[in-house]
């Protein structure tokens, strides 16, 4: 019996136990949306977005892999086009958003938008036949790139055709374009239109950075197989380095464009965009931000300057779980 055979009895007790938290978790949401519907889609939207995020960050991540071929990208490739062939089961999920949508959004109200001058102004583009077009057309997006990159990097392993790489390395930066411009106006759409007053140019880059920042530290504990045959013939310590560097890079670019969004509007002081941090800062909510600002960056960054924690698997993905 090879290694593989010996880890299917862990792989299938993982998987029942997995069963067992989707079924409890399933019937918790049910209930959930039985007793308060618009704090279930609230919560619904934000577990929706978390996972969202990982799928649309393996999709960056694989195509910045064809582009530059580096070293780490071929340890994880396999777990990065596993994330973006699950935009189908995704679109799916979205679904039940559209019937909260009345819960979540207030321009969907025609009362008070006829009240509001400024969502009257902004109603050519939040209106809900729009809203749901264009969320059909990010998912066909997503789901048709997704689908052409895995194609080819299949037909490459079956054929080692070279054009194969050539062309995905000619589509990547397209598909990081693509890319870029459908997660900033899903980021709007989900998440910003929740404040129809409020707005900030920078929030699309922040939206952007912690989709690849979770899908990093989501394929580095997946990356703990490399303990087991047959990852641990391919993945190394200077894999594991590479990773973490990389992880500790996007650490500080979440951070940085997050602080500049603070900066700006604090130092700007305008009362259309320093309500969204006033709200964010009473309440008990000023905790949260804290342990956010401790945990997604201080603790991980202070964690990853150490050559030695990049460089063990169980030490790095221990830094990974923190920041997920």
């Amino acid at each position: 019996m090879n290694q593989i055979d010996m880890d299917n009895p862990l792989l299938d007790r993982i998987q029942r136990v997995a069963l067992v938290a989707g079924v409890v978790a399933l019937a918790t949401c049910g209930f959930g949306a039985f007793s308060s519907p618009t704090q279930f889609f609230r919560s619904y939207l934000v577990g929706f977005l978390f996972w969202l995020g990982i799928a649309l960050g393996s999709f960056a991540l694989l195509v910045l892999h064809h582009m530059f071929g580096a070293g780490w990208g071929f340890v994880i490739q396999r777990a990065l086009e596993s994330g973006t062939r699950t935009f189908l089961f995704l679109a799916a999920l979205f679904v039940p958003l559209l019937f909260g949508l009345h819960d979540l959004c207030e321009w969907t109200h025609p009362e008070v938008v006829a009240a509001d001058a400024l969502l009257r102004h902004k109603s050519a583009y939040l209106n809900v036949p729009f809203f749901v077009g264009r969320a059909v057309v990010y998912f066909l997006v997503w789901a048709g790139a997704a689908y052409l990159f895995t194609k080819w990097s299949e037909r490459l392993d079956e054929t080692g055709d070279p054009r194969l790489a050539l062309r995905m390395r000619n589509a990547s930066a397209p598909g990081l374009l693509v890319y870029g411009l459908t997660a900033t106006f899903a980021s709007v759409d989900w998440i910003m239109s929740l404040e129809p007053h409020w707005f900030s140019t920078m929030f699309g880059l922040i939206f952007i950075g912690g989709q690849v920042l979770a899908t990093l530290a989501f394929v580095i504990v997946a990356m703990l197989l490399a303990e087991r045959k047959p990852m641990s013939e391919v993945a190394r310590p200077t894999h594991f380095h590479d990773l973490g560097n990389l992880l500790l890079a996007f650490v500080m670019i979440w951070a940085y464009v997050s602080f500049a969004q603070f900066l700006i509007i604090w130092s700007g002081n305008q009362p259309e965009t320093i309500t969204w941090y006033m709200r964010r800062i009473n309440g008990g909510w000023q905790w949260l931000a804290l342990a956010l600002t401790g945990l997604n960056f201080a603790l991980p960054f202070l964690l990853l300057l150490s050559r030695s924690t990049k460089r063990r698997a169980r030490m790095l993905a221990l830094v990974a779980v923190l920041i997920l």
